[in-house]
């Protein structure tokens, strides 16, 4: 097990989402997400059980049995109350990419697509972006394909959409109204200024900027014990290779 206070990237990312989900009833989350899958069942075990989490690809913590489809239908009825989105690229709009990169006929990369990723941003009210790889490859000014937009038209009905955006180097809130992101926190070792360099898209700064907060010693150790095991189920070598699982 890791020492206390080397925290790995994935852990302060966890660290920094769990308490994003804190008085939340119903927490989901896909496919290929074990940073957000160990955020949500560390959020869960601090709420003593109340938060109920459904993880897709999990036996034991996935109340499902038709998968995506039961999911879109709590979507709709307005009974997930929080998910989590990544993608090849991201922009600061909140738009994601998870089709291509380059011309869309032609492309130089293609993504595995995006499932049903549109259709939930636009119905769960707090979708988190997460994506470890801080870098003006992944954080866009523009992305190339939309594959899910942070906004919509005036007028049309939407009650899904960003709430914050969670990197291996920071986090920042979306500000909907203005349909941007603002740097919320750095994380340890991290400066704005590192942040500022490494990010392709546009956003605010303001004039104080927190340092990213640790997770209390022992909500650590129940990440590093109870969670690990939980997440273990669902991605066995994302836990080993973080906690030795």
């Amino acid at each position: 097990m890791r020492p206390a206070a080397a925290l790995s990237t994935p852990e302060i990312m966890i660290g920094t989402i769990a308490p994003m989900l804190a008085g939340l009833r119903h927490v989901a989350v896909g496919a290929s997400s074990p940073i957000p899958g160990s955020a949500a069942l560390l959020a869960r075990a601090l709420s003593g059980g109340r938060l109920r989490v459904s993880l897709l690809g999990s036996e034991q913590h996935n109340p499902f049995t038709d998968g995506g489809r039961e999911l879109f239908d709590c979507a709709a009825q307005g009974r997930v109350d929080a998910f989590f989105l990544s993608g090849g690229q991201i922009d600061g709009a909140g738009n994601i990419n998870l089709v291509s990169l380059g011309d869309y006929k032609s492309p130089k990369v293609r993504f595995p697509g995006n499932f049903g990723s549109s259709y939930l941003y636009h119905l769960i009210p707090r979708v988190i972006l997460f994506r470890e790889e801080h870098s003006p490859r992944t954080l866009v000014s523009k992305v190339d394909f939309v594959s899910a937009a942070g906004s919509s038209p005036e007028g049309e009905f939407r009650p899904g959409g960003p709430h914050a955006l969670v990197t291996g180097l920071c986090a920042f809130a979306y500000d909907r109204r203005r349909g941007a992101f603002q740097l919320a926190s750095v994380h340890p070792g991290v400066s704005p200024a590192d942040v500022r360099a490494a990010t392709g898209f546009d956003y605010s700064t303001p004039t104080d900027v927190p340092v990213t907060a640790a997770l209390p010693a022992d909500e650590l150790a129940l990440l590093r014990t109870r969670v690990a095991a939980e997440i273990a189920e669902t991605y066995p070598a994302f836990a080993k290779a973080q906690w030795g699982v």
